[in-house]
């Protein structure tokens, strides 16, 4: 094969000489590189003024220095159980000089320290990321090792020079392969996807390497190309075979501090490489976010693969059971609650499954221990890179879900880390929007706000969602309101501290507070019915503007008690609620986002999913088409509805109600008809099967009835009307077989299923962040806000008190 090597030329600060070589004819019995027309090859050098005990922590994510050696090992394949070539690995070192200093090149400890960048690829798309070959020398093997690399795209900040830490997956793979294999065979589907979904790829070589270094030439299965990822005791192996530590200390140390690539990281492999990715996570699951494997040794104590490799490596068969995933499984009263599932992959022609393999084995000891894994057997596929190529996007999707969500978790507690040991059990002066009395602006004002009674919980606001029914209250046209009282029902809120008896949250837990809570009782029979999510345990109270022992936790300078709202009171930097208002949710999710499943978000949905049940294939009208409208449209899209008819006299607003799945649009001002009339007779023949009226306004209210199918359609009323309006419509209406009902927070029992509703977010399959149209900070800016809600182009305003 010819190899062309050239060297892209780059501005370097203080390197004028480059690296020019034309050509290089190696003798190569099996090289191909997916997308790989050119290979740079490039030395990063660490100079000594930087080294450290360890690795040096410069700007090794650059990848630029050259210096006094380029080294491109190339290697033929072999026949292994990674699907390479019939010859045993042999190895053509193509070494170029680098004009550079005498001194430089001579230094043996700069040499020691040197990470070498062999080549660098574009791969993973037009739009992807590279991938590197790199070496450096291993303290843990005493022996130079390579690794690739596979960098996403989204590594590298535009904005800083420090790259973006991402997440990394490990690949091991098998018997006889060295570090290129699998971005040869495999690369080209698992860097495209591992580029879409943002994460790094780690692949080590699987032994040591070197004329030093103890091999078994007559055997592909012991010495080089066979490390089987342990740690060797046992002469001559011992002193070179460390690959587990390799792998599961040295090399993490290393990406951490040369390439900043510190987050979570996760393992996969093939064949001896699955065996190395169960065993490294099942030793530490706390360092491994996730683990999979293809076509894995699951029990190589029972094989003869495993066998000849512990006797050899350890001294004893016996000696490898702490390396055995079976074995580690076996022992455990319990299963390992890092993990929530373990992927596997198994082809079903797979000439090594019963005697090498064994699945089955493992797959009983975790139904003993209780651990989930999933294991996919692959109808006619064998142990070849064919059978990975196929099935390694799965994986790589399987890694990132786990990884992002970890990281999730890790940057949250990192930003959102409180010590309210201070505060405990007194009194805490906030900032707080009061309303002093109905049609005024709110004025920002230093209250009190008490520690929490039996039963109650103090919460620190993160962020408010302004939701119409505040303003709706603020304007006078809320029977129940009182003045002066703290507004506010949407909020994202970490618990600051809790009262006597309270135990389903605790300090520091990330809550929403719901204004309609669940008892959850055994005696509550709203609680208990499917049919309703109304609990009545504290409404009487909470239309009172009280806690449910009757009294205030708010009071202003002069020591008079303000009026709480709606059970939450949320335009304050604190607040006390009720633990059956608590609604606990994961940490994952942002509070300034998870805020809207307080209301609007989740009316909305629970409209279509629990008040009227929308069948597939149903058609859909929607009046008004704020949050809670996009909601029901949005909720409907998803349950299959394939007619969605968008109403609203602000045509603006079609375009995103488009992208939320309405099919057809209509603005009542334009007719020369009654709106009900169109839909039922120009629209559809007969009407549509569900109509939701989300205005508030009593005559929408009856358009949105009237416009239902004869005979079976249902209108629903989500929003809340004024104080004194009645509904009307010909009785005839229902006579017809129409039927009006109403919903109150969708129809969700709030504790149980707002985390749900998190949850889907989390998980991709509900997003709300088109929902967000205004962002404010401090609670100061809350009358923005209002304004913002005012103008006719907000959706939902976040008022942010802190931290992000």
């Amino acid at each position: 094969s010819l190899i062309q090597i050239t060297r892209e030329q780059q501005e370097i600060e203080g390197v004028s000489q480059y690296l020019r070589m034309r050509s290089l004819n190696a003798s190569l019995s099996a090289v191909s590189f997916s997308a790989c027309a050119v290979v740079s090859c490039i030395v990063v050098f660490i100079g000594s003024a930087t080294i450290t005990d360890g690795y040096s922590h410069t700007s090794m994510h650059q990848f630029l220095r050259p210096t006094t050696l380029a080294s491109l090992t190339l290697r033929s394949g072999s026949k292994n159980d990674g699907g390479g070539s019939s010859t045993r690995s042999k190895t053509t070192e193509v070494k170029a000089a680098v004009t550079e200093s005498a001194e430089a090149t001579e230094d043996p400890e700069v040499e020691k320290k040197s990470v070498v960048v062999l080549s660098k690829t574009k791969v993973g798309g037009s739009n992807g990321g590279f991938y590197h070959r790199i070496q450096h020398q291993s303290e843990a093997t005493g022996t130079p090792m390579t690794f690739g690399l596979f960098l996403p795209s989204s590594y590298k900040s535009e904005e800083s020079s420090i790259p973006t830490s991402v997440p990394v997956m490990f690949w091991l793979s098998g018997l006889t392969c060295d570090d290129t294999n699998f971005a040869q065979k495999a690369g080209s589907r698992a860097f495209e996807a591992a580029e879409k979904e943002g994460i790094a790829i780690v692949m080590p070589d699987v032994s040591p390497r070197g004329d030093n270094v103890a091999d078994d030439e007559t055997a592909y299965d012991l010495g080089k190309g066979a490390g089987f990822y342990i740690d060797a005791t046992e002469d001559p192996f011992g002193t070179h075979y460390q690959m587990r530590s390799y792998i599961a200390s040295e090399l993490p140390q290393l990406l951490k501090d040369q390439f900043h690539l510190d987050g979570p990281k996760s393992i996969s492999g093939h064949s001896m490489g699955g065996h190395g990715a169960l065993s490294i996570a099942f030793e530490d699951p706390s360092s491994w976010t996730s683990v999979s494997a293809l076509a894995p040794i699951c029990n190589p104590t029972e094989c003869p693969w495993g066998n000849k490799a512990f006797v050899n490596y350890l001294g004893d068969c016996d000696a490898g059971k702490p390396y055995d995933a079976t074995c580690m499984l076996a022992e455990r009263s319990g299963p390992l609650v890092e993990y929530d599932d373990i992927l596997i992959d198994q082809g079903t022609d797979d000439e090594f499954l019963e005697e090498q393999l064994k699945p089955d084995s493992l797959l009983a000891a975790a139904d003993k221990c209780g651990q989930k894994v999933t294991i996919n057997m692959r109808e006619g596929f064998d142990h070849s890179y064919y059978f990975i190529a196929a099935f390694i996007e799965d994986h790589v999707k399987f890694h990132a879900e786990r990884l992002h969500k970890k990281q999730r978790m890790d940057l949250l507690a990192e930003a959102s880390t409180y010590d309210f040991s201070e505060t405990e059990g007194k009194p805490i002066t906030c900032k707080a929007m009061v309303a002093r009395a109905p049609k005024q602006p709110m004025t920002e004002e230093d209250i009190t706000v008490d520690p929490p009674k039996a039963g109650e919980v103090r919460v620190k606001v993160v962020a408010n969602a302004l939701c119409h029914t505040d303003v709706y209250t603020l304007e006078g046209s809320d029977p129940e309101g009182l003045f002066p009282c703290i507004l506010g029902h949407e909020a994202g809120c970490i618990v600051e501290s809790i009262g006597e008896g309270v135990t389903s949250v605790k300090p520091g837990d990330h809550v929403i507070p719901c204004y309609t809570p669940q008892c959850g009782e055994a005696e509550c029979v709203f609680c208990m019915s499917p049919k309703t999510n109304l609990c009545p345990k504290i409404r009487s109270t909470q239309g009172q503007g009280v806690m449910p022992d009757g009294t205030s936790r708010f009071h202003d300078k002069d020591g008079n008690d303000i009026f709480h709202f709606m059970g939450c009171s949320t335009m304050s930097e604190y607040s006390v609620i009720a633990e059956i208002s608590c609604a606990k949710i994961s940490k994952e999710i942002a509070l300034e986002k998870a805020c809207l499943f307080g209301c609007g978000v989740s009316t909305g949905l629970g409209a279509v999913w629990n008040t009227c049940s929308v069948e597939q294939g149903s058609s859909v009208a929607v009046f008004g088409l704020g949050a809670v409208g996009l909601a029901v449209i949005q909720g409907a899209k998803m349950a299959g509805a394939t007619k969605i008819i968008a109403v609203d006299i602000n045509s603006s607003k079609f375009d995103i109600a488009k992208d939320l799945g309405a099919t057809d649009f209509v603005n009542p001002t334009e007719l020369d008809k009654p709106v009900q009339q169109y839909i039922a007779g120009d629209l559809t023949d007969w009407g549509v099967d569900y109509s939701f009226d989300c205005t508030g306004n009593v005559d929408v209210m009856r358009s949105a009835l009237e416009c239902s199918h004869r005979g079976w359609g249902e209108s629903c009323v989500i929003g809340v009307a004024a104080s004194g309006h009645e509904l009307s419509t010909r009785p005839f209406q229902l006579v017809t077989g129409r039927v009006w009902k109403g919903t109150a927070f969708g129809g969700f029992k709030s504790r149980k299923d707002v985390p749900s509703l998190v949850r889907d977010n989390l998980d991709g399959k509900l997003p709300i962040d088109h929902f967000i149209t205004h962002r404010f900070n401090g609670v100061g800016s809350t009358n923005d806000a209002v304004d913002a809600l005012h103008s006719g182009c907000c959706l939902r305003a976040v008022v942010r008190y802190g931290p992000k």
